[in-house]
């Protein structure tokens, strides 16, 4: 027999039918698969994941051509605070060596392999990495 109750809240019957992946969740996954394709060059993620990571990243690429403060800062709202292994910033990397690489170039600054199935949920994975 099903608990009765009410439903999607804390209390006697518990959580039931909750949605598991939010918008928040979803945004702090871009925030965390940019930065890191920043500090690395390059990044795998699903074929649900590429539009959304090709948008924010062209997005930072935009602000760190402008390279004035508040594009600074408003990318830092984005970029997490990780290092490379040399323990360069994040968001250092993105001013000073992406931005000035495209600075005369109108977009188009990633490039998309497909990699095929991953093997576990049969997912597509792509390749994501900076052009040249």
């Amino acid at each position: 027999m099903p608990a009765q109750g009410r439903k999607n809240v804390h209390g006697k019957t518990g959580v039931r039918f909750k949605a598991a992946y939010t918008a928040s969740k979803r945004k702090a996954m871009l925030r965390n698969v940019v930065s890191e394709l920043i500090v690395h060059g390059q990044v795998k993620v699903t074929s649900g994941v590429t539009p959304d990571l090709i948008t924010l990243a062209s997005k930072m690429v935009t602000l760190a051509k402008d390279g004035s403060l508040a594009s600074r800062r408003e990318a830092a709202r984005i970029v997490k605070d990780i290092k490379d292994e040399n323990g360069v910033d994040a968001l250092k990397i993105l001013f000073e060596t992406i931005g000035p690489r495209f600075k005369d170039r109108n977009g188009g600054y990633l490039t998309v392999y497909k990699l095929g199935k991953r093997r576990g949920d049969d997912a597509e994975v792509e390749l994501v990495r900076w052009c040249e």
